[in-house]
């Protein structure tokens, strides 16, 4: 009782109303998740649900206060979900450990909160919360920081600038050559490491990789043939994984056999330093003092490694990858190629890329790093700080209650900037969406449809044509895939379900009729129900 009465107090009796009745969604239980969600169920919120995939990582326990060391690997909602209870036993918390873009947190779902706040850290997720709330025409809380600086936005289909009004800033990537021919910072042999070495060995072709650029390539034709014929004697090499040889094969390989090669491209060394290879026997020969101490190497990931000892850790991972890809293989549990990717949480993959990008720095003369600081520079991680985590945690409450009043105009983006030379919080007026957001600005709308008999034909010709009047000159994408347009009719006869459409898939459709008199009709987001 003492707590409701101190918060009518404080935010009156109609509003603290509002605040108990209200059903709030939670997207995250990191960082700022752990801070929000602790305002919340102070606040006297009626019921929040907290959607997190994520498990708990040791590394999270310095800010994020709901943990503790025993939750090491269990659910970050579940853990919230308990530990936020105890603060205020009245509000209803549900949580669920999975991720935001599973089906069953479809359009209708999202309709039922009252307000969503997002504590995410990723693009992807953030992009699709948005999506979904305006498809929903849920207001939306978008939160974030990075480092000291910290950001709060509202979000309202309409009235209010969407997540996608602003372009983001895209992933740095790096030109092939600069990454396997010519490095010249830490960080390129890092993005080596980890988007071509491990990605040769133990997963997919560094083709796939978004960190190499390849807009280079017909600039440099005849260097990008030499690099491919390298991946594919690499792609030999794996075949003796798990055998004595293996090691030394691949050390060989890329360390000295490529940097011979690379040598003896006089044109190349004109203004940089030449490469110095290494030779696995040679070096081997050297770490037996490194060797003995292996176990305590790996415990020391603060410190930058010598040589010797980065040959020992490159050896050691790369027999922990051959052995778990040996048990990913005879397990049966994958029809296809098992595959390796990068973690920064993952030591076998933290230690590989670690190791095998300081020797790639020690043979081109550039410094090396310790694992601490790859484990950054290769996870893209941004220094997270517990305080600032607290205050945009704080702002989004503050926020809240305009909307909960309705009170759209009054809201403001809030930046969390102490270095600035003005104040250390900096407020802007709400932004208008912009009328050209791929997002928010087309038309929204949703249809039923019998997903087990209707055509992409039956959706263009008896729905977008007869029902909504649109013209031949329309585009029908679904996410980044064309599915239809004057010169792409092969999917007409073919079952929405064959496409890849399912149940609250998102179609977008563009008019490009620009000779009709009474000018294009409006772009517009349909979102497929099955019914």
């Amino acid at each position: 009782m003492s707590r409701d009465y101190f918060n009518t107090q404080s935010l009156g009796v109609p509003l603290n109303r509002m605040v108990k009745e209200a059903r709030i969604l939670m997207v995250g239980a990191g960082g700022i998740g752990c801070e929000l969600l602790k305002n919340l169920v102070l606040a006297g919120f009626g019921e929040v649900h907290i959607v997190d995939l994520d498990t708990i990582d040791l590394s999270n326990l310095n800010r994020q206060f709901l943990f503790r060391h025993e939750h090491i690997k269990k659910s970050k909602a579940l853990v919230a979900k308990d530990a936020a209870h105890k603060f205020n036993p009245r509000v209803k918390l549900e949580a669920h450990h999975a991720n935001i873009k599973d089906p069953q947190f479809n359009v209708d779902w999202f309709k039922g909160f009252t307000i969503v706040f997002n504590a995410l850290d990723n693009l992807d997720a953030r992009r699709h919360v948005n999506k979904m709330c305006i498809a929903a025409d849920i207001p939306l809380i978008e939160s974030g920081t990075t480092g000291f600086n910290g950001q709060v936005q509202v979000i309202k289909k309409g009235v209010a600038a969407c997540y996608d009004c602003t372009p983001k800033e895209t992933p740095k990537t790096f030109p092939v050559c600069t990454i396997r021919s010519t490095p010249s910072q830490p960080i390129h042999c890092i993005v080596w490491g980890k988007s071509y070495l491990l990605s040769e060995i133990f997963g997919a072709s560094e083709d796939d990789s978004p960190e190499m650029d390849h807009s280079e390539d017909s600039e440099n034709a005849q260097e990008i043939e030499k690099l491919r014929q390298e991946a594919q004697a690499l792609k030999n090499i794996r075949e003796a994984m798990g055998t004595d040889s293996f090691p030394q094969l691949l050390f060989d390989k890329v360390y000295k056999d490529d940097v011979v090669r690379l040598r003896s491209m006089e044109e190349m060394w004109k203004t940089r330093r030449r490469p110095e290879p290494l030779d696995y026997a040679t070096v081997i020969e050297k770490a037996s003092d490194a060797e003995a101490r292996k176990d305590k190497i790996l415990k020391d990931g603060q410190r930058v490694w010598s040589l010797e000892e980065n040959v020992v850790v490159f050896r050691d991972s790369l027999s922990r990858l051959s052995r778990r890809m040996a048990e990913m293989k005879s397990s049966g549990e994958v029809s296809a190629e098992p595959v390796i990717t990068f973690d920064k949480d993952d030591e076998d993959t933290l230690d590989f890329v670690t190791a095998g990008a300081n020797l790639r720095s020690i043979v081109f003369g550039i410094e090396t790093k310790s694992r601490f600081d790859i484990k950054q520079m290769a996870g893209n991680i941004i220094p997270a700080i517990a305080t600032t985590n607290a205050i945009v945690a704080g702002l989004c409450v503050l926020q809240s209650y305009k909307v909960l009043r309705g009170q759209f105009g009054s809201t403001k983006e809030v930046f969390l900037s102490p270095f600035a030379s003005e104040r250390l919080l900096a407020s802007d007026r709400l932004r208008a969406p912009n009328p050209d957001c791929p997002v928010c600005s087309p038309a929204q709308t949703r249809v039923l449809i019998d997903m087990s008999r209707a055509t992409l034909g039956d959706l263009v010709d008896d729905f977008l044509k007869m029902e909504l009047g649109y013209g031949e000159e329309i585009v029908v994408n679904h996410g980044d895939n064309l599915l239809y347009d004057l010169d792409e009719t092969e999917n007409l006869a073919k079952k929405l379900s064959e496409l890849g459409i399912k149940g609250d898939s998102f179609l977008t459709i563009i008019d490009d009729n620009d000779d009709d008199p009474k000018g294009p009709r409006v772009n517009l987001i349909l979102n497929v129900q099955e019914s």
